[in-house]
């Protein structure tokens, strides 16, 4: 087979692993030809493309970012967009893909598999928000780096007397932000399945002063006040309608600072945390995941993504990954919650 290989949505540390997996047991188990598409679903868009081999992944294995390339390209908002993609398949002789991307990225893959493309899903986002999959690469990786930020933030609020808040990404769902508050002690975490009281946050900060310690707070790009709305960078969307989001970092430290009287500041991490070498767990889980990607496309089971569950490596329906959003449960939240304050 002549199959396409293509990354789409926010770049994401792990993506080299699958393709380097992909091509590598393609080539050398079943003699399998591959193309590379290049940003995302611009590439079969306009037929860009990019020689995909043996010696075109080697050494990427360590590489963050993806040798193919991302973009946000939505063909179903473009005219003749699908037809166009489908003409340009056909005429690069392309009998399958296998597209790697998140909620954006797959569910334009399912919507090509009811049209008739061969297409095999590979679950990606730092979130970890996609359904059907314990965990996807490249969160463990942004949640070490949080991590590593957390840690250092401490000392400095503790040296100034401050109140300092951490921002992550996060814009559906809470789990960088939990699994990194967790891990770096912090007096709050604060999500987006959780409408937070400014008040109660307050409360937490100086009780954290009170017992000589400077508060770290965590909160997720997404997350929300109980009396007011989500903070977005601009008005502008993407193509698949989502706002950018920035500031809700900075508005929590003023209303800290006006409402205690204690010096808040707030480090927004941003796309540090998807940038980079993936860590040791991200590239197993990432080449386990294009060992099966492969297979799956070898054995002509269409229309299915890879997913983790357990320990195993299975398959899944397409259309399961994003039928719903994979949110933290009040449960898990629950957990954190002890150490709040």
């Amino acid at each position: 087979m002549r199959i396409g290989v293509l990354t789409g949505g926010g770049d994401c540390p792990g993506l080299n692993a699958v393709i380097r997996a992909v091509v590598r047991k393609g080539v050398k188990e079943y003699g399998h030809e591959f193309v590379g598409f290049r940003d995302g679903w611009r590439g079969p868009l306009e037929g860009l493309t990019m020689q995909l081999d043996i010696a075109a992944t080697r050494g990427i294995l360590p590489r963050g970012g993806t040798i193919l390339g991302s973009s946000r390209t939505n063909p179903f908002k473009i005219e003749n967009g699908v037809e166009r993609i489908m003409e340009n398949l056909k005429s690069a002789g392309i009998d399958a893909l296998i597209a790697i991307g998140g909620e954006d990225t797959l569910g334009v893959a399912a919507k090509l598999d009811g049209l008739g493309v061969n297409v095999i899903g590979v679950p990606k986002t730092i979130d970890n928000d996609l359904n059907n999959t314990d965990f996807t690469f490249g969160f463990d990786t942004a949640v070490n780096i949080a991590v590593e930020a957390i840690d250092r933030l401490h000392t400095t609020a503790e040296s100034h007397h401050r109140a300092l808040i951490v921002e992550v990404m996060g814009r559906h769902a809470g789990w960088i932000a939990l699994h990194s508050g967790i891990a770096g002690g912090a007096a709050c975490i604060l999500i987006p399945e959780q409408k937070f009281s400014v008040e109660k946050v307050c409360e937490w900060v100086e009780s954290r002063f009170k017992t000589n310690y400077a508060p770290i707070i965590v909160i997720a790009e997404g997350a929300i006040p109980q009396d007011g709305d989500i903070v977005v960078k601009d008005s502008t969307l993407d193509s698949f309608g989502h706002a950018k989001l920035s500031g809700i970092g900075d508005w929590l430290a003023q209303e800290i600072e006006a409402r205690t009287g204690k010096e808040a500041r707030t480090s927004v991490l941003g796309h540090i945390q998807r940038g980079g070498t993936p860590s040791a767990f991200d590239r197993v889980l990432a080449t386990r995941f294009g060992l099966m990607a492969i297979t799956a496309a070898h054995e002509g089971d269409w229309g299915k993504m890879v997913a983790l569950h357990g320990t195993d490596i299975v398959r899944v329906p397409l259309l399961s990954a994003t039928e719903k959003l994979k949110a933290v449960s009040p449960a898990r939240y629950k957990e954190a919650e002890i150490f709040f304050g």
